[in-house]
């Protein structure tokens, strides 16, 4: 009797130290040493043969010699990289753009966004560089950012719900295991 008594402690303690070891997560905290690029990042969903994502490719060229470095182009191909197609369709909604962002080229500058490409966007784009370029960097708002905020949250979501419920089995573990170690002994 003594014996499995010691051996029932052996094991709860091992099984409640298990989930504080294993499914332990660090924070991971990315400091950055080198500074950080002021440049603006201007989102460009395009498509592969789309003759307005080309006009706008070429005007965002054609402004480089001046503006070049204020902005940084991030592009991505809707057309052919079914990847690129859902993450616009992400971004859309969660800018709760869904139903006006169908189609290409769609771009985004800090908290605004152009779909279609006209030259009437031209002088807002810049502006929008300009104004942006002046601010602080950790200041600015960015789709991207915060649609990785949001991908973090609901995995550490998940995560605490699979913690819970391996702690939930380990107990229920333990309790049978005592029940039955009572009835044997009686």
């Amino acid at each position: 009797m003594d014996k499995l008594r010691k051996v029932l402690l052996l094991v709860l303690v091992s099984l409640l130290v298990l989930p504080l070891t294993v499914f332990a997560e660090g924070e991971e905290e990315t400091t950055e040493t080198a500074e950080q690029s002021k440049e603006v990042i201007v989102y460009f969903f395009r498509g592969e043969g789309c003759s307005h994502c080309a006009e706008a490719e070429a005007w965002f060229k054609s402004i480089e010699e001046e503006y070049g470095s204020k902005f940084e182009i991030k592009d991505y191909e809707t057309w052919y990289n079914q990847d690129n197609s859902e993450l616009m369709g992400k971004v859309a909604k969660a800018r709760q753009e869904e139903d006006s962002a169908t189609g290409v080229p769609y771009i985004i500058i800090g908290d605004q966004s152009w779909i279609g490409f006209d030259q009437a966007y031209e002088q807002e784009m810049i502006d929008k560089i300009n104004a942006l370029y002046e601010t602080d960097v950790d200041s600015r708002y960015d789709i991207m950012k915060l649609l990785t905020d949001d991908t973090k949250k609901e995995e550490k979501k998940d995560n605490d719900i699979g913690s819970l419920l391996v702690v939930l089995v380990i107990f229920g573990g333990i309790g049978a295991g005592v029940y039955f170690a009572r009835k044997n002994s009686n």
